[in-house]
């Protein structure tokens, strides 16, 4: 079965539908043997130092991963640099095609790109819409997981990113991803409650290191809400039928406001103390921080990751007197 990458989240319904395998690249890159030796490939192929770590993670992923058939490239509503990496995969002889998320969230040119990407892999809207209830089902579970991290405070800050973040492409096989869901949400019901003192949320885009949940842990604190990772889980559209109007408002692509009203809802919510806002280097999401303090109502840390690897000291320095301070 043919396996296609992608270099953030799509409407993996459609993938699925054409009876194909979703990839997640940034997953493959953050995950391989060596993430630090997949930049140092980039720029020795010529990516400069000052361009984003997961561009040049995901590059030199693609040319790792041998069985990837085509790739497609989210040429708007993420990273700006992923137009000139599909025409670097193009001059390396790679198959790749353009995706969009209209900055303008129109609901009907937004229709217009997944009905490309449809009439691409040679399947209908309909059939779109079949598929997204089987996911609907594993969405639901992932819904729980998250309650088992804020409401019933047994599950960890890493479980609930990773499971979360692997919602993007569902490991390529929903059905296993369903099984292993079942069996960790069975072993995490056993445990006894958490009871630390400090709840924080995470916000921005996954870290670059995620050693970050588990030291966090060891100062008395968790991290209960994970705003991006939540979100690639669709779990505010598992009652919608349409999946355009789900994407519609899925809120990372699109303007800061959509986010910031979700993360207000969510703090609420979770009755979180603070917020870590996590910046990759060289992103212009960075800029964002300056309205993000401003508004959200709760002490903020903001941390800035470059390269893949585990906290460094400042860091971990700032982590724990951000959680002091709190206390």
């Amino acid at each position: 079965m043919k396996k296609v990458g992608f270099t953030t989240s799509i409407p993996v319904e459609v993938i699925f539908a054409a009876g194909l395998i979703p990839v997640d690249l940034n997953n493959i890159f953050v995950t391989s043997e060596s993430p630090a030796k997949c930049i140092e490939r980039a720029e020795s192929e010529g990516f400069p130092r000052n361009t984003c770590a997961w561009i040049k993670g995901i590059y030199s992923s693609i040319l790792a991963t041998q069985d990837l058939d085509m790739i497609i490239g989210v040429v708007e509503g993420d990273c700006s640099n992923t137009r000139a990496l599909i025409e670097v995969l193009h001059l390396k002889g790679i198959k790749s095609i353009p995706f969009s998320y209209p900055n303008s969230k129109d609901y009907y040119q937004l229709k217009k790109e997944i009905e490309k990407l449809c009439s691409f892999f040679n399947v209908t809207l309909e059939a779109c819409d079949a598929i997204k209830t089987e996911l609907d089902r594993v969405r639901k579970k992932l819904v729980f997981l998250d309650e088992l991290t804020w409401k019933y405070n047994k599950a960890t800050g890493f479980e609930n990113h990773l499971w979360q973040v692997s919602s993007s492409d569902f490991n390529g096989d929903f059905n296993i991803f369903e099984n292993d869901l079942d069996k960790l949400i069975s072993e995490i019901n056993l445990r006894s409650e958490k009871k630390e003192k400090v709840r924080l949320g995470y916000i921005g885009v996954p870290p670059i290191f995620a050693d970050i949940y588990d030291f966090v842990e060891t100062m008395d604190a968790r991290v209960v809400f994970n705003e991006v990772q939540r979100q690639f889980t669709m779990a505010d559209g598992i009652l919608n039928k349409d999946t355009v109007e789900v994407y519609r408002n899925f809120t990372y692509p699109y303007s800061l406001e959509g986010r910031l009203e979700d993360i207000k809802k969510q703090i609420e919510l979770r009755k979180l103390d603070g917020i870590i806002h996590y910046t990759q280097a060289f992103c212009f999401r960075g800029i964002e921080d300056i309205v993000i303090r401003k508004e959200l109502g709760v002490p903020v840390l903001t941390l800035e990751g470059d390269r893949p690897g585990g906290l460094d000291a400042r860091t971990k320095l700032r982590i724990e007197a951000f959680i002091d301070m709190i206390k």
